[in-house]
């Protein structure tokens, strides 16, 4: 347990997750140098690059201190407005894990909406009874189908965090035996929590594929960004509700009057 506290404690303190080092573009002013005339001495060249304008959560407010403009987010996060009253976000390391536990979540609560929609209209069982219906998991009994789902999504599970640590250390060919060529599972958008590429962008939303080559529209892709960050949010807000009708033996169909 010891050993397991310090590696997830030391990971969290990875360059990776603190944002690491950029590569900078050098530039400097060109110096012309004649035959017999003195070199000048070189000029330094400064760079000033404009921050883009943080949004609010309360744009309509300009005082309140961090609570209304936090000084540890620089709006550069898809769908970062500034609010994190709690401060979960002043340690870089964290701020990263944060984003990407709300992406995985906010993906999730967008499938289950849906699917919630979707198998009350077409069975008619609420969704939190459909476990117990009959039928449900068969042909497997409720063991079976736990302990597939724990070895499987445990295994799938240790894979992205490990990824998430070390970036690319997941697509190699022994980690994706069902693969021939693991380049089919690499980052091709180079964004964390954004894989792209033929199998998790079939459709080119994002990008274009040439000659095998999956190429990424970075336009495209920080507006898919936002977009998704938004209905992620949507989605969990409306899985809560969804818990507290079901607590009171409702359904958000049944809630909706159909």
């Amino acid at each position: 347990m010891a050993a397991t506290s310090a590696a997830v404690l030391n990971g969290l303190g990875s360059p990776f997750l603190n944002g690491g080092k950029r590569s900078q573009s050098l530039l400097s002013a060109g110096v012309a140098a004649k035959v017999g005339a003195a070199v000048p001495a070189p000029r330094r060249l400064i760079v000033a690059a404009a921050a883009a304008n943080k949004k609010s959560w309360l744009p309509g407010v300009k005082a309140g201190g961090n609570l209304v403009d936090p000084e540890w987010l620089d709006g550069s996060l898809p769908g970062d407005y500034g609010f994190d009253p709690l401060g979960l976000g002043k340690d870089p390391a964290f701020l990263k894990w944060y984003r990407e536990a709300e992406l995985i979540h906010g993906r999730w609560a967008m499938t289950a909406v849906v699917g919630i929609f979707v198998g009350q209209a077409w069975s008619g069982i609420p969704w939190f009874e459909a476990g117990a219906a009959p039928g449900a998991v068969a042909p497997f009994s409720f063991g079976t189908l736990l302990g597939t789902q724990l070895l499987l999504m445990g295994w799938v599970e240790s894979k992205r965090w490990v990824d998430f640590f070390n970036p690319e250390s997941q697509s190699v060919e022994w980690a994706t035996p069902w693969s021939r060529t693991a380049e089919n599972f690499s980052n091709a958008t180079g964004d964390q929590g954004y894989p792209g590429g033929k199998f998790f962008d079939p459709l080119g939303l994002a990008g274009t594929t040439k000659n095998g080559v999956y190429i990424p529209d970075q336009e495209k892709l920080e507006r898919l960004k936002l977009a998704e960050i938004k209905h992620a949010r949507i989605a969990m807000l409306a899985m809560l509700i969804f818990y507290f009708e079901a607590g009171q033996g409702k359904t958000p169909l049944g809630a909706l009057g159909l």
